[in-house]
């Protein structure tokens, strides 16, 4: 499955983080293009030089740890595009040209589902998407979640509980269904 990642759940980093962790685990491939990871980048660079500096250092290692997920714009395909907020065309842009099944975003309002369905493509919002992926492969999303809550403690110097890490990410449902386990 390829899933266009939209810049909003590219920063905040531990969405991010446990999406490209369970995409690293084969559960689906990441799409991007270089204008999503602009503005990856110039959302962390609100929070200073320091957040700036993280966001290119974990630029790079998404750009490293998936090599296939950059996507070229088609020429003129923005052109015959449409959405509520013309500025989310070039997503809509990159998920038809990698061939992508959806759109992963927290942006429900501009990407409306007749529209997408009429380009073959699905919206998903990341919190039901990982619940989905973990009720179908819950030992790989496990593992996943795992290594990114072993990075946010170490990180922090402080162990991290899995829970309120999740809950802080706007991954409720998910938080949920690994608690009840």
């Amino acid at each position: 499955m390829k899933l266009t990642l939209d810049a909003c759940v590219l920063f905040p980093t531990v969405m991010r983080e446990v999406l490209l962790a369970v995409a690293a685990q084969g559960l689906f491939m990441p799409l991007w293009s270089d204008r999503i990871i602009g503005e990856w980048q110039r959302a962390a660079a609100r929070f200073g030089p320091e957040a700036e500096g993280e966001a290119l250092a974990a630029i790079a290692r998404a750009q490293d740890g998936f090599p296939s997920a950059r996507i070229k714009p088609q020429p003129g395909l923005e052109a015959r595009l449409h959405l509520p907020d013309d500025n989310d065309i070039h997503v809509l842009a990159t998920a038809i040209a990698g061939n992508a099944d959806a759109i992963v975003t927290l942006n429900a309002k501009d990407f409306p589902r007749g529209t997408l369905q009429a380009e073959g493509l699905d919206r998903r919002d990341p919190d039901g998407l990982l619940w989905e992926l973990w009720s179908h492969n819950p030992e790989q999303v496990e593992t996943a979640l795992e290594r990114v809550r072993a990075t946010a403690s170490r990180l922090s110097g402080e162990e991290k509980a899995l829970k309120p890490l999740l809950k802080r990410a706007k991954l409720t449902r998910l938080a949920r269904a690994i608690a009840a386990e």
